[in-house]
C-alpha cells in the first residue's frame, strides 16, 4: 500500500487496545476517553450487537436512535445532509465531521458508504472545533472497524429483502504473530429499488454497490502501526422526486424523461501510527483520498424537456496531524496538543443543457415577452433545439491548525480549557460559456452566432480561534458538567448558481447585440451577490449529567443546551422560473432544546432503552430584502426525535441453538419545516422495525422488518423552476441475514 514505503519516517499515534465485543471493553480514542460518558458531552455509542440487531447499513440507519440527530435519505448517496440541535447543511460544507478508524473524511460526499464489519460508531452531538477543527459545528461521527486484534477468524454475512435487495459480505482476520494482524475483506450489494418512474415504467431508486477493505496492523515495541486502505464505489439511480400539487395538497406520480443518477469512486488510505514514550504519547495520522464522481439529474423532473445537469469532479485530498499527550491519565494535570493540515484539490465540470420546452419556457418566452413592447411583430429564435451552459471549477483549499486542551482534576471536580487556531484559504477559479445562433426577422435574415463567457478567480482567507471551557462535579458512577465551545464552518462558493447567472447574461448579450435594454432577471443574480457567502459560527452552552448504578442495571444521560449561530448558512432555491440553488448567510439563530437517553437492564435477558431530543431551532435576525423571516423555525431540523427499543435475548442449552432473541423498535420524528417561511411541513412520524432470530456456535440468522405499518412521510421538500416536489421515506422492508463465523 501507498504509506508502506514511508512507514519508517512516520512520528506517531493512535492508542488503540483490543475490544470485547460485547462492548464492554472498548478502543480508546486519542482525544477522548473509551467511556465518553466520563466526559463533560453528550455522546451516543453503538456496539457491534447493536449495529447487527438494527441492521445499521449506512449512517443514515442510526441517526433515527440518536436524540437530535437527522439523516434524511435524499435519494442519493451524495447528498449526505446531516442536521444535529438544528446545525446542518444541504449542500457544500457539512456541520458534523466523519472519521473512519482515525481518518477524516474531508467532503461529504463520501460520507454515505456501506458500513459493515463495524465494531463502534460514536456520535459527539455539540461543537468539537477546539480538538477536530472546521466542519465539527454540531458535532463528530467516529467509525470503527474490525481489526485482527479484535478478531481472528472469518466473517461471512449474506443477506436478501424486499426491493430486490440482497447484500453479501466477506472478510479474513488474521494474527500470523502476536505483533502483526491483517485482514482483508469485500462488500457488494444490490437494491432494485421502490419507487418507479411512470413515465420510463422502471424503478428509479436503485442502487449498486461495493467496498474492499485492507488493513495492516503492528505492534512493535513502544510503536503501535495502522495502515488501512478503503476503496468504495457506488451506482445508482435517482431521484424519486414527485410533484406535489399545494392546491389540493396531494402528490402526483413521479415522471420525469431525461436520465438520473449518480457514481462515486472513494479511495482512502490512512497511516496511524503511536508512539509511547514514557511520560508522553506521540500520534500521527497521515492520509490520502480520491474522490470521483459524476452526477446526473433531469432538473426539471416532469416529463417536459426543460433542462438537465451533469456534474463531475475528482477531488484529491492530503491531510496530516501530529499530536501529543501526556500518557498517565491518572496525574492532576492532564494535556493535549497538536497540529494538523490538509490540502484539498477539487476540479468540477457542471455543464446544463437546455432543452426545446427549456429554451422557450426559461429564455425565449422572457426575451420576446419584453422585445415585443418594441417590435410587435417580430420575435428572438434560435436555430438550435437545445445548446449546453458549459461550467467548469477549480476549487484548491488549504488549512493548518494549531491546538491544545488541558484537564486539571481538583478532588471531586474537573476544570478542561482548551484553544484551537485555524487558518483556511480557499480558491475559486471558474470558466463557463454557452453559444447559440439566433434569428430576430426584424433585423436579419441568417442565423447570427452569440457566444456569452463568464470567468475568474477569486479566494477567501479565514483566519479562527475556537475555544472551549467546561467543569465537571465526579462523584463515583456519576457527574455532572457546564461547558462552552466555540464552532467554526468554512465558508466557499456557490458554483451550482452559474447557470442561472450565464443564462440571464446571455439574454442581456442578445439584447445588447439587438441595440435594446430593459430588465431580464440579470440583475437579480450579479456575480458579487451570489458568488460566495462566509463562514458560520455558534456557541454552545451546555448543562447535562451522566448516572450510571454500581451494577449498571440502570444509566441515564440528558443535556440542556442553548446555541447561539452568527452567519448560519442556509440552502436557498431562487425565486421564480430560476434553475439552481444557491448557500446564503443567514444572520442569527438559536437554537435551544434537551436530550435524554435511558437504559435498563431488569433481568439478564432483557434490555430496555429510551431516548428523546427536542430541538426549538429560530431566526433571530434573518431578512433576504424581500422578507423578515425572524422568529421562524429553521428549515430542515426536526423538532422532536424519539427511540424506543426492547431487547430480549435467552440463552438455550441446545445442541444446534445457543440462544434466541428478539427487538422491537420505535422511531419518530418531527415537526420538520421544508422553507424558510414555514409555509410547508412535515408532521410529526413514526417508524416501528422488529427482528427475531437466533444462534449457534458459528452462525446467527435473523428476520428482520422496518416500517413495518407502512408509515407515509416525506424525507425532502423543495421548489425548483417554479413547481413543488417532494421525496417519500422507504416503505415496509423486510429482509433475512445469516451471518457465519469461521
Amino acid at each position: 500500500m501507498l504509506f508502506l514505503g514511508i512507514l519508517l519516517t512516520s512520528v506517531a499515534a493512535q492508542a488503540d487496545t483490543a475490544i470485547n465485543l460485547e462492548g464492554v471493553e472498548v478502543t480508546a480514542s486519542f482525544k477522548v476517553r473509551a467511556d465518553m460518558r466520563t466526559m463533560p458531552l453528550a455522546s451516543s455509542s453503538f456496539y457491534l450487537k447493536d449495529i447487527e440487531r438494527q441492521q445499521i447499513k449506512s449512517i443514515s440507519d442510526f441517526a433515527a436512535t440518536t436524540p437530535n440527530l437527522h439523516i434524511p435519505d435524499y435519494g442519493s448517496s451524495t447528498t449526505s445532509s446531516i442536521y444535529i440541535r438544528g446545525m446542518g447543511s444541504r449542500i457544500d460544507n457539512p456541520a458534523v465531521g466523519m472519521y473512519v478508524d482515525g481518518v477524516p473524511f474531508l467532503n461529504k460526499s463520501s460520507f454515505d458508504e456501506p458500513l459493515w464489519d463495524v465494531r463502534r460508531i460514536d456520535v459527539l452531538r455539540g461543537p468539537q472545533s477546539t480538538l477536530y477543527g472546521r466542519n465539527t459545528i454540531g458535532g463528530i461521527i467516529s467509525v470503527s472497524t474490525l481489526s485482527p486484534f479484535d478478531y481472528t477468524g472469518t466473517r461471512i454475512s449474506l443477506e436478501s429483502g424486499n426491493g430486490q435487495m440482497w447484500r453479501a459480505s466477506a472478510s479474513s482476520y488474521l494474527q500470523p504473530t502476536d505483533r502483526f494482524g491483517l485482514s482483508a475483506g469485500l462488500s457488494i450489494g444490490h437494491t432494485g429499488g421502490f419507487f418507479s418512474n411512470e413515465f420510463t415504467g422502471d424503478h428509479c431508486d436503485w442502487r449498486n454497490s461495493g467496498s474492499a477493505r485492507l488493513r495492516l496492523m503492528w505492534h512493535t515495541g513502544d510503536w503501535t502501526i495502522d495502515n488501512s486502505l478503503n476503496v468504495n464505489l457506488t451506482n445508482e439511480g435517482g431521484y424519486a422526486y414527485a410533484q406535489f400539487d399545494t392546491a389540493r395538497r396531494t402528490t402526483l406520480p413521479i415522471t420525469y424523461n431525461d436520465e438520473c443518477g449518480y457514481r462515486r469512486l472513494h479511495i482512502a488510505e490512512g497511516l496511524v501510527a503511536q508512539r509511547n514514550m514514557n511520560a508522553v504519547t506521540m500520534k500521527n495520522v497521515l492520509s490520502l483520498q480520491y474522490l470521483d464522481d459524476d452526477l446526473r439529474l433531469d432538473q426539471d423532473f416532469t416529463t417536459r424537456s426543460l433542462f438537465t445537469l451533469q456534474q463531475t469532479q475528482k477531488e484529491y485530498t492530503v491531510s496530516d496531524e501530529l499530536a501529543f499527550q501526556n500518557t498517565d491519565k491518572s496525574q492532576t494535570l492532564n494535556w493535549l496538543a497538536g497540529a494538523a493540515a490538509f490540502f484539498k484539490h477539487n476540479r468540477m465540470s457542471a455543464p446544463v443543457k437546455f432543452k426545446t420546452d427549456g429554451i422557450h419556457e426559461l429564455i425565449l418566452d422572457n426575451a420576446n415577452h419584453g422585445l415585443q413592447t418594441v417590435f410587435p411583430d417580430d420575435s428572438l429564435s434560435f436555430s438550435e433545439d437545445e445548446f449546453t451552459i458549459g461550467s467548469r471549477f477549480t476549487t484548491p483549499t488549504i488549512g493548518l491548525a494549531a491546538y491544545g486542551q488541558a484537564e486539571l482534576r481538583l478532588s471531586d471536580f474537573v476544570l478542561t480549557a482548551g484553544l484551537r487556531a485555524d487558518y483556511e484559504r480557499i480558491a475559486f477559479d471558474y470558466a463557463n460559456s454557452a453559444e447559440v445562433h439566433y434569428n430576430f426577422s426584424y433585423t436579419m435574415r441568417d442565423y447570427r452566432l452569440s457566444r456569452t463567457a463568464i470567468s475568474g478567480s477569486e479566494h477567501q482567507t479565514f483566519v479562527e480561534l475556537m475555544p472551549k471551557l467546561s467543569v465537571q462535579y465526579v462523584v463515583g458512577e456519576q457527574n455532572i458538567y457546564l461547558s462552552a465551545a466555540r464552532g467554526f464552518k468554512a465558508g466557499g462558493y456557490n458554483s451550482q448558481m452559474f447557470s442561472d447567472i450565464l443564462q440571464n447574461q446571455m439574454k442581456a448579450d442578445l439584447m445588447g447585440a439587438l441595440g435594446v435594454h430593459f430588465s431580464t432577471g440579470t440583475e437579480g443574480y450579479p456575480i458579487d451577490k451570489v458568488i460566495d457567502y462566509k463562514p458560520e459560527h455558534d456557541w454552545n452552552f451546555e448543562l447535562g449529567a451522566h448516572f450510571r448504578t454500581p451494577n449498571q442495571r440502570l444509566t441515564a444521560d440528558v443535556a440542556l443546551f442553548s446555541i447561539f449561530c452568527t452567519d448560519q448558512q442556509l440552502t436557498v432555491f431562487p425565486s421564480g422560473k430560476g434553475t439552481g440553488r444557491m448557500m446564503t448567510n443567514a444572520g442569527r439563530s438559536r437554537s435551544v432544546g434537551a436530550e435524554a437517553a435511558l437504559t435498563a437492564k431488569p433481568c439478564k435477558s432483557i434490555r430496555l432503552s429510551a431516548s428523546y431530543g427536542y430541538t426549538n431551532a429560530t431566526f433571530t435576525d434573518y431578512d433576504n430584502g424581500l422578507t423578515d423571516f425572524s422568529g421562524n423555525h429553521l428549515p430542515y431540523v426536526p423538532q422532536h426525535t424519539v427511540s424506543t427499543t426492547a431487547d430480549y435475548e435467552r440463552t438455550i442449552s441446545n445442541r444446534f441453538i445457543n440462544s434466541v432473541l428478539a427487538q422491537l423498535r420505535y422511531t419518530g420524528a418531527g415537526r420538520i419545516y421544508w422553507d424558510e417561511a414555514n409555509r410547508v411541513w412535515q408532521d410529526y412520524y413514526s417508524q416501528l422495525g422488529a427482528s427475531v432470530g437466533a444462534s449457534g456456535n458459528v452462525w446467527n440468522l435473523q428476520l428482520w422488518a422496518k416500517n413495518i405499518t407502512n408509515q407515509d412521510f416525506a424525507n425532502f421538500h423543495f421548489t425548483s423552476v417554479g413547481r413543488t416536489f417532494l421525496s417519500k421515506g422507504k416503505p415496509r422492508q423486510i429482509g433475512l441475514t445469516l451471518n457465519l463465523f469461521l
